[in-house]
């Protein structure tokens, strides 16, 4: 599955929410390029938070996003495909 299709009805039951801390570059377009990207998904997200701060180049975004096991791993390298991305960590 890519970034961009919405999840089957049939994996809902088996998913978990995930928290993922995302640092990117480029301040308030970097995050909205992640919110963007988070929106388009299909995934649901459950919390979107960013801490972006002047005069300080990289910013960071905290999401809880609901996904299967398999889809786990792919998400995370699919958000590092996005510009401004500099790193994903999932908790």
């Amino acid at each position: 599955m890519d970034l961009m299709s919405p999840p089957r009805p049939a994996d809902l039951a088996m998913r978990i929410h995930r928290r993922h801390d995302i640092v990117t570059a480029d301040g308030m377009d970097g995050v909205f390029r992640v919110a963007a990207a988070l929106r388009e998904s299909g995934y649901r997200v459950r919390d979107f938070s960013a801490d972006v701060r002047e005069g300080v180049v990289l910013s960071s975004l905290t999401c809880t996003v609901s996904l299967t096991s398999d889809e786990s791993e792919l998400f995370i390298d699919q958000l590092q495909q996005v510009q401004s991305v500099v790193s994903v960590e999932q908790w």
